[in-house]
């Protein structure tokens, strides 16, 4: 099972700030470094140690275990960041810092891929990779990254409704339990654009990442309607719930996988993933064009690879990663709520956030602000 404590920062800020820079990132636009990479910059690496492993990613995603395993096994360190928005990571690769290994959301790895931000990776380098590319042939050609040339999947999670069943009863399956009365003013949405849109589109039969105009103007009206029930917006879904500040909140499966650890009695929280469709969407291993040691990033994601240290980390983190015989160790961790699972049928439902024109996400960003205004 997991460990003993379970930080309550893993997902709290983790897409906080969804608008910012998301209109001037699209289709590659906005990652341009100070040099346009050569074709040697961007070539696939040999998995080799050639120094230390500067590793960017969200809070506490990694089992400390591991990442003491690894620098054990290879003789390296390993020097941490964090970002809270995938905003900030691009920020700070704008900026010229310089990471072997980063960890953008499936939307965000396309946009690196179309600019030319990322090293190409080579699987016959990756010892481990038959375990992903070989039992889960959506991952073997995903629409954000073909043929996976640039991105190793490293979590996949969907978003739904998390509710404490002690306080309003169980609910329906629908992303119309958002409006219960019995939850009204201890609602939380997420704070993100997308997810909070997504919702919206999804509950009127839309396209989840829908750009056009009218289609938001309905999704703003239909969450007006919802926005005086809300407690407000806030990521740290499971510490709303364990705390009695929410009774009912959207959230992502992860988050409320990591909450049983914490729960005195789980049976007093519920889970559902809304029959109109739920969100789906996958943080990959990715290696930025300008890496300074892309070789100990390899190996980095090799052993992140392996049974024993994915089992750690799905125990650790409460989000499921795409690795071949690591399905039973989260079924394990999830009994009390299964609708955390993803499926293959899941990934294929085509419910991931896609990236829009500019207008379409200009659009997007001032729908949003509406939103937040109420």
């Amino acid at each position: 099972m997991c460990p003993e404590v379970l930080p309550p920062t893993r997902r709290a800020a983790l897409r906080a700030g969804a608008c910012g820079l998301l209109g001037a990132a699209v289709g590659g636009c906005g990652f341009m470094p100070p040099k346009t990479p050569d074709a040697q910059q961007l070539a696939s690496v040999r998995a080799r140690v050639d120094g230390d492993l500067v590793y960017f990613n969200w809070a506490d995603f990694v089992d400390p275990s591991v990442f003491k395993g690894f620098q054990k096994e290879y003789g390296v360190k390993v020097i941490q960041s964090n970002f809270d928005s995938m905003e900030g990571m691009v920020a700070k690769l704008n900026a010229g810092n310089r990471y072997d290994i980063i960890f953008p959301t499936a939307k965000w790895a396309q946009r690196l891929v179309r600019g030319g931000r990322l090293r190409r990776i080579d699987h016959s380098q990756l010892s481990n990779a038959h375990a992903i590319f070989g039992r889960y042939a959506y991952f073997a050609d995903p629409w954000y990254d073909p043929g996976s040339a640039h991105t190793v999947p490293f979590t996949a999670y969907k978003t739904g409704i998390g509710w404490r069943r002690d306080k309003i009863g169980e609910l329906t399956g629908s992303w119309k339990d958002l409006w219960n009365d019995k939850a009204k003013g201890k609602v939380f949405l997420l704070d993100d654009r997308d997810e909070v849109l997504g919702m919206g589109a999804l509950e009127l039969g839309l396209k989840v990442s829908t750009g056009d105009r009218d289609d938001l103007d309905r999704i703003t009206s239909l969450l007006g309607t919802l926005r005086p029930r809300l407690r407000g917006f806030s990521s740290d879904s499971y510490n709303n719930l364990l705390n009695g500040n929410a009774v009912m909140t959207q959230a992502w499966s992860g988050d409320m996988a990591a909450m049983l650890n914490q729960a005195k009695d789980p049976s007093v929280f519920g889970f559902e993933a809304p029959r109109e469709g739920t969100p789906i969407n996958s943080d990959c291993y990715a290696i930025p064009w300008n890496a300074p040691h892309p070789g100990t990033a390899m190996l980095f994601i090799d052993y992140m690879l392996r049974p024993e240290n994915v089992k750690k980390n799905i125990e650790y983190i409460g989000y499921p990663m795409p690795v071949a015989g690591s399905e039973k160790v989260y079924a394990e961790l999830v009994k009390p709520f299964p609708e955390c699972l993803v499926t293959e049928d899941d990934l294929k439902a085509d419910l991931f956030f896609r990236n829009g024109s500019r207008a379409a996400e200009d659009a997007r960003d001032t729908a949003w602000t509406h939103v937040k205004a109420g």
